[in-house]
């Protein structure tokens, strides 16, 4: 658990991450190349086709067709399921590319297997699709979505795997949240209960609060818990063990950000929140 006397460790600017926020310049395609990719979609295209959009480790986002994908007999079923880490041969083509041959690297099995499971790695998966562009090669992109998914397929505190991708992902696209100093006087936020602006991108202080009369009340361990996930590599933030009310108010602070940057809620937060509504089953593990 975080202890209080950790506010004063919390409170220096985190690093600044602008080298993480411009993504490289693709790697130049040959006529036929290969890459290691993350599947983020699929649709059925055409009669026995599918159009994939895929995260790849060298040239970023892009969409491919695995013609015959859907057909028993294909050598690509089972290597171009949703959210498998697959080596991919393209081949490049005037409007899409073409998948020529695939081999699973890792499948993520217990991402199809449990619906919870699934439906946080499918929230993961919308929020990355929503926040890149095609072809914005960025490597450590694809490793924090490589390192989430493995988590989540195995993880006990779903929730706690999801608050940290946000975090991290929202620094990388250049949303990081504001957790240290007031945006509008400037100050030093100290250990009390604050307000977080969706509008400014993050913490307004008691005394500024009507710089945004919109922003919501968020206490002071929930921003001691936003920070240390915002600055602590995960394999020291992973043993926290945070009770629901604490998880549920970090939840709603974050996704509202997230849909004021996206103007727009994710299908899948609906579909999670709908499991928890109808299938309380569900609730000791997410």
């Amino acid at each position: 658990m975080i202890e209080t006397g950790d506010w004063r460790l919390e409170s220096n600017e985190p690093p600044p991450i602008s080298n993480l926020q411009s993504p490289v310049s693709p790697m130049a395609r040959e006529r036929t190349f290969r890459t290691e990719a993350i599947v983020l979609r699929r649709t059925d295209f055409g009669e026995a086709d599918r159009l994939l959009t895929l995260y790849t480790r060298d040239y970023g986002k892009l969409k491919a067709i695995a013609k015959g994908a859907r057909k028993p007999q294909s050598r690509k079923t089972g290597h171009v399921e949703l959210f498998m880490r697959t080596q991919f041969l393209l081949a490049k083509g005037h409007d899409l590319d073409v998948i020529t041959q695939a081999e699973m690297v890792e499948s993520y099995a217990a991402l199809r297997d449990d619906l919870v499971r699934t439906t946080y790695a499918a929230y993961v998966v919308e929020l990355l699709d929503r926040l890149t562009v095609e072809e914005g090669q960025h490597l450590s992109l694809y490793n924090l979505l490589s390192d989430t998914l493995a988590r989540l397929a195995a993880a006990d505190d779903l929730r706690l795997v999801t608050r940290y991708f946000e975090l991290r992902l929202l620094g990388q696209a250049g949303f990081q949240p504001q957790l240290f100093t007031c945006l509008s006087c400037d100050e030093p936020i100290q250990e009390q209960d604050q307000f977080f602006s969706d509008e400014l991108g993050g913490l307004l202080c008691p005394n500024c609060h009507a710089a945004d009369r919109h922003a919501r009340p968020i206490t002071a361990v929930a921003v001691k818990v936003l920070r240390y996930l915002q600055t602590r590599p995960w394999e020291t933030v992973h043993s926290l063990q945070l009770k629901r009310p604490l998880h549920h108010e970090l939840e709603t602070i974050m996704h509202g950000y997230i849909r004021h940057i996206l103007e727009r809620d994710l299908k899948s937060v609906d579909f999670l929140h709908r499991l928890r509504r109808e299938a309380a089953l569900f609730t000791d593990k997410d």
